[in-house]
């Protein structure tokens, strides 16, 4: 099997409309993923992530623009000349056939000898630590393993790029944390560019080099996992990513970079951003609130509800800058319905926002 490395593909899309009858799913859209890097389309049902994939794999055709893989226009080209694999959620792996003969599969079609194609169906599972189910059905397999079964077959064909189309979906929450590692993993010690799709915040931003958000068709915002979740660039960005309260505030002075706000009975200096002065928003994520428990007529906010969930507690607040969504890991005095509480943020928890 040749090294990946050798192979890896950039990726260009290039003024892609994309139309179905009288709806526009992809209005206009531009974008450029580098040589062995993984990127994450990441957004809501409906926004065109998996529009964008299927292009990407030739399963659909632009109504206008063009794609680019490795340098050459494929915009035209069928899938099998593309140069591209796919796994899918659904694994899509043939019952009757042994784990081997599955991997080995895409090989023979393309006119490999069988010995050959089993030789390099072999490597592919050592690749992902199965080597030694090649014999097995894929019913004889867990849904983690019939996914790495999955990425072997992708892989054994040394694709420019590996699509990657929600392929955890099927998984229960712990095989996905497993698996989604194990992929990141392969990827990196590979260097295969990727493009990987993803409803799932949390995947996306463990998974990924870069996140892609996309809603109705356009990319609202692109950037690491970081940057994105600690630096959104709009109130959609800061609710889609991590678990965030958006609230009104007031910039009443900017300078040197930095911005004096006023949060209700709260003065906080932050990074100005793009802020000016007047009204403005900000996004305070969940587990930056500091909840301390206060006399009544002290509080800055009221706990309204308390959850238990094991390795947190979740607390809504009711506040006079609104309702709060609040997380903390501290069990030993837990908070009570109907308390009065004053409230501050951790460092770096709040962030000024656009509209």
């Amino acid at each position: 099997m040749t090294h990946q490395t050798e192979k890896r593909g950039a990726v260009s899309f290039r003024g892609i409309r994309k139309s179905f009858g009288a709806f526009t799913a992809i209005p206009d859209l531009n974008l450029e993923i580098a040589p062995g890097e993984l990127v994450t389309l990441l957004g809501p049902s409906g926004c065109g992530k998996t529009t964008t994939l299927r292009m990407l794999a030739g399963l659909e055709t632009p109504s206008a623009g063009q794609i680019l893989i490795g340098g050459k226009d494929v915009t035209h080209l069928p899938p099998n000349r593309r140069d591209v694999a796919m796994v899918f959620q659904s694994y899509a792996l043939f019952p009757h056939m042994s784990v081997l003969d599955n991997v080995a599969y895409g090989l023979e079609s393309g006119g490999l000898k069988r010995g050959e194609a089993r030789e390099l169906a072999d490597r592919g599972l050592a690749l992902v630590g199965l080597e030694a189910m090649g014999h097995r059905l894929p019913a004889e397999l867990s849904g983690g393993q019939q996914q790495r079964v999955a990425v072997a077959r992708a892989l054994v064909l040394e694709p420019q790029v590996l699509l990657l189309d929600e392929p955890l979906s099927n998984l229960d929450a712990r095989l996905r944390r497993r698996v989604r590692t194990e992929i990141r993993e392969l990827q990196q010690r590979l260097g295969f560019t990727a493009v990987y799709v993803t409803h799932d915040q949390d995947e996306a931003l463990a998974v990924s080099d870069r996140v892609v958000v996309m809603r109705e068709g356009i990319i609202e915002q692109s950037g690491t996992p970081r940057t994105l979740y600690e630096e959104p660039s709009s109130e959609f960005i800061a609710d889609f990513i991590g678990e965030a309260n958006v609230v009104p505030c007031t910039v009443d002075a900017v300078a040197a970079g930095r911005a004096q706000v006023t949060l209700g009975r709260l003065s906080l200096d932050l990074p100005a951003r793009t802020a000016q002065i007047g009204p403005a928003k900000l996004s305070v994520r969940a587990r930056a609130i500091r909840l301390v428990p206060v006399d009544a007529g002290e509080e800055t906010g009221r706990v309204r509800s308390m959850s238990y969930l094991g390795d947190h507690l979740e607390y809504e607040i009711d506040s006079d800058i609104g309702a709060l969504f609040a997380i903390s890991t501290d069990h030993a005095e837990p908070l009570t319905p109907g308390q009065p509480v004053q409230l501050s943020f951790e460092q770096g928890g709040a962030v000024l926002i656009g509209g």
